[in-house]
């Protein structure tokens, strides 16, 4: 969720204030998607898993209680402060730029990223390190955000507190795009997996339309970013709080771009 920081221009640093409630929340959106998928994949004890920039602990945590004591979780990011005591035997917790250092030794039944490719420059090298972490038969799992194909924070856009809203994710957007994020990287997922030479590729894709797990996430989105927005003239601190004051009511639908999940297995 997070094999990312200041040093590559990443808007949400795992170090700011906001980042633990904004982690809460995309676990309890995406925690069911994901381990959906992990247990379809057969992800069971004994197997060997890494998890690409977790941001918190509750993926390698649900992983290290698939695979039990006789198997391994290897957790990695490029800011690893959240995870300060994590380690409990089976999860391994690891300073590491997927895009530059060597993949962790000994090979790996399940590789996963969540929201995590789409905000690293060098997507194709991390890919290809995921790849190579893989023993024979070993599944990758890729799960990422693409903004381009839902852009709207409220969809269903029927009055002014809804357009304030959708214009300030739009802001939001340029931010990310302008530090080099790829707002269409989650729908190339499928394609990648194959081009990297993986098997039996298959892709879905989720996002809520409305949760209160979406309104606490926005808060602390804007909450983090409220100082860019305003210096690059994006919006003005009014216009932030007066929406921050919408989300608080909890009546705004707010919904996310979809993440989409693309799975395929090493031959």
């Amino acid at each position: 969720m997070a094999e990312h920081g200041a040093e590559h221009g990443y808007l949400l640093d795992n170090q700011q204030s906001e980042a633990g409630i904004r982690f809460a929340a995309l676990s309890e959106l995406f925690d069911p998607v994901t381990f959906r998928h992990v247990d379809r994949l057969g992800i069971t004890a004994g197997m060997r898993c890494w998890e690409v920039g977790a941001g918190s602990l509750s993926v390698p945590l649900g992983l290290a209680e698939r695979v039990g004591p006789a198997g391994a979780v290897v957790t990695t990011d490029i800011d690893v402060s959240w995870a300060q005591g994590a380690s409990d035997g089976v999860i391994e917790v690891a300073r590491h730029d997927v895009a530059a250092d060597p993949p962790p030794p000994g090979g790996f039944d399940l590789v996963h990223a969540r929201l995590v490719l789409v905000h690293v420059p060098d997507r194709a090298e991390a890919l290809r390190r995921m790849v190579q972490a893989l023993r024979p038969g070993g599944r990758l799992l890729l799960e990422d955000a693409d903004p381009g194909l839902q852009p709207l924070l409220c969809p269903d856009e029927y009055g002014p507190e809804q357009r304030l809203a959708n214009r300030l994710r739009s802001g939001f957007r340029a931010l990310m795009a302008a530090r080099g994020a790829d707002l269409t990287y989650g729908r190339t997922l499928p394609r990648l997996l194959r081009e990297a030479g993986l098997e039996g590729v298959r892709a879905d894709a989720y996002f809520p339309v409305t949760s209160p797990a979406c309104s606490v996430l926005e808060a602390a989105t804007v909450r983090q970013i409220r100082g860019l927005l305003v210096a690059e003239g994006l919006a003005t601190d009014e216009e932030i709080d007066r929406h921050l004051a919408n989300v608080a009511t909890g009546l705004l639908d707010l919904a996310t771009a979809p993440m989409i999940s693309a799975w395929g297995r090493r031959p």
